[in-house]
């Protein structure tokens, strides 16, 4: 393993990092693209030349110092040099959700004022083309991929080579131009512009300078110990700021290297053959690959599953122990030994984790169940909180202190404090700048001394953890004034593999209802197992058993609850599944799959009158944004579903029993 030292001051922006790099370590792996099936790799030294080239390139096309560049794709190793080589010469970069449609696309290159863009495809040029009457300020797009654009013969349409070229033709010109314009960039300058996804409202573009981007970073690389041997799997969007502190920021800061997979649809496959050291994922990601595993077990032969039963509850014994350091009898660590030969061992493999020494979750809350399994495995999996305001960071969990319903202490140079109104506020060095031409939204976020309001509830356990109870601006009461924590009961919903969406009501009414998605992955694979048919996700969210499967879970949340005397409000007593899945294309969802709540409860208005009115069921017409941009429309009657609650004396003897 190679000692890397983090930055010296006067390395303060990425393009002088990068410099660091081609000096240091030329020859090492600095990023990875598999590309028809074969791994394509690029040295540090190779990289430096290419956004030199660029660089100088963008600079003859136009860009200024100041100017904003719009970034579109998949995560490309290119999309990636392009935001290097805007910053080398002062520009910002500005990167988007790739699968955004036009009219989200238009709301940020407009209110960005991007005046150049660089994409990946014929797909992203197709948006900008549709929005640049309303953007009259994008004056140029530059495309990396040439498939399907021959006949595009617009002036203002670049090629990436062509840009490159010209480049590396203006370089042999102006021998100094790069380094000098690097020289020019400091740490206090506005490193990237960064969208949040809009949960609330329209999306506010988050300023994160140079320090605040690489100090956080540098002192996430500092805790962890992460070098330049480490190697990550950028699969994540661009646009997130996780995946510009995980898979950009502290890949320059350590050096390691970044390997982008060759689709979307094949990440898992491209995982199993890197075996990347240090991974992050958001929950969802992890149940997903959990109920692909268990749907595997359940048709694999009785042999097998027996084996895998086992050895899990050998791991759930003893498992997380070992990897805590913790004494473990002789007998379960020999008993886990073997079961690392024939079961842990092959399924890391198959996953791809059999690498890894470190990997994070955050965004939402992971179920205990989920979290322990893979750490029961042996794999290194921390939680983490934090935000786009915070470059990240806010809390960590540290080795050997890995509780399931915490997410951690303070990283490092981050001050945390509970305001009178149970919100967390945080302090330190990835704090934003502003939010882009958005004065008001940035004096009721951040206060003059630099405390910014997190908008969530939450509190220290005495260990000095933190935990996070729910956004502070949705909890709530019910009419007999119990707490509704809708976030909290709807994770608890989630933690079930059937149940892939929850959004719960509450406040402000007698009791609490909730509307719920299933997992068609995880529900058709039960389908298939007990031949029960099916045509599409409305006719098995409808179907009886289903449904009495939904309202047993439930229930099983509701005696959990009526155990916590602060929750027991919380309990759901009437339920409906939704005829289709909360889409980000239809507004209901962010894009990175967060429940626009208010948007949904708007647009199913009459469904929650339902649950409350105690109708048995609830007629819905909803328009639909189909993969191609068509609009149609979806009928059906629901079933609204009453469900039994628990109480805590009910509890206390099952859990005795």
């Amino acid at each position: 393993m190679t000692e890397v030292s983090l930055p010296p001051a006067e390395l303060d922006t990425f393009p002088k990092l990068l410099e660091r790099h081609r000096a240091e370590r030329p020859g090492r792996p600095a990023i990875r693209e598999k590309d028809f099936g074969i791994w394509q790799t690029h040295t540090w030294g190779q990289v430096a030349e290419e956004v030199r080239n660029l660089a100088a390139g963008l600079f003859s096309l136009g860009v200024k110092r100041g100017d904003k560049v719009a970034i579109v794709g998949d995560n490309r190793p290119r999309l990636y040099w392009t935001m290097t080589a805007a910053q080398a010469i002062g520009a910002v970069p500005v990167p988007l959700y790739q699968d955004s449609v036009a009219e989200e696309m238009a709301f940020v290159v407009e209110h960005a004022e991007a005046r150049f863009a660089v994409v990946e495809d014929q797909e992203q040029v197709d948006k900008l083309l549709e929005i640049r009457e309303r953007c009259p300020g994008l004056t140029q797009i530059v495309y990396d991929e040439s498939r399907g654009m021959r006949h595009y013969t617009q002036p203002f349409l670049h090629h990436f080579d062509a840009v490159q070229a010209e480049g590396k033709d203006y370089n042999k010109v102006h021998p100094d131009f790069y380094e000098d314009e690097i020289a020019k960039g400091k740490g206090s300058d506005t490193a990237i512009i960064l969208y949040t996804s809009g949960t609330t409202g329209t999306p506010k573009g988050v300023i994160l300078s140079f320090d605040n981007v690489m100090k956080t970073a540098a002192n996430g690389v500092k805790l962890e110990g992460l070098t330049d041997t480490d190697e990550s799997l950028a699969y994540l969007p661009m646009a997130w700021v996780g995946d510009h502190i995980f898979s950009f920021a502290q890949s320059y800061v350590a050096g390691f290297c970044v390997a982008c997979p060759e689709s979307s649809e094949t990440v898992m496959h491209d995982m199993r053959e890197l075996g990347p050291t240090y991974f992050f994922a958001p929950p969802r990601i992890f149940e997903n690959i959990l109920t692909t595993v268990m749907i595997r077990m359940e048709d694999a032969g009785r042999i097998k599953r027996g084996l895998f039963r086992y050895f899990m509850e050998v791991a759930r014994r003893s498992g997380i122990r070992i990897l805590d350091g913790k004494p473990v009898g002789m007998g379960d660590r020999l008993l886990y030994a073997l079961g690392q030969v024939l079961v842990y061992g092959p399924l890391k493999n198959t996953l791809g984790f059999t690498r890894i020494r470190l990997a994070y979750t955050a965004g939402e809350a992971i179920g205990p169940d989920i979290f322990d399994f893979y750490r029961s495995l042996g794999i290194n999996l921390k939680q983490l909180y934090g935000s786009t305001e915070a470059s990240v960071f806010i809390t960590i969990q540290p080795d050997g202190e890995i509780e399931a319903d915490t997410v951690g202490k303070p990283a490092l140079d981050v001050e945390i404090k509970i305001a009178d109104n149970g919100e967390v506020m945080f302090r330190g060095p990835g704090v934003f700048v502003e939010y882009f031409k958005n004065p008001e939204a940035t004096i009721e976020t951040k206060t003059p001394d630099g405390w910014v309001h997190t908008g969530d509830a939450g509190f220290f356990a005495e260990n000095g953890h933190l935990k996070i109870i729910d956004r502070a601006k949705d909890v709530g009461r019910v009419n007999d004034g119990g707490l509704f924590a809708p976030k909290y009961v709807e994770n608890k919903l989630k933690f079930f593999p059937d149940i892939k969406e929850a959004v719960a009501y509450g406040h402000e009414r007698d009791f609490c209802t909730a509307f719920i998605n299933i997992d068609l992955v995880a529900v058709g694979s039960w389908a298939e197992r007990n031949n029960v048919a099916y045509g599409s996700y409305q006719e098995l969210a409808a179907n009886p058993q289903v449904i009495e499967i939904i309202k047993g879970h439930i229930e099983k949340v509701n005696r959990d609850l009526a155990a916590d005397p602060q929750l027991a409000s919380c309990q759901i007593r009437r339920f409906l599944i939704l005829h289709k899945e909360l889409d980000a294309d239809d507004g209901e969802l962010t894009r990175t799959r967060k429940v626009r709540r208010r948007f949904v409860a708007d647009r199913y208005d009459s469904l929650i009158e339902a649950l409350y009115s105690g109708a048995e069921t609830a007629y819905i017409e909803t328009e639909v944004t189909f993969e191609d941009g068509r609009k149609g429309t979806i009928k059906a009657d629901l079933q609204v579903v009453d469900v039994a609650v628990g109480t805590a004396g009910e509890t206390m003897m099952k859990k005795a029993s």
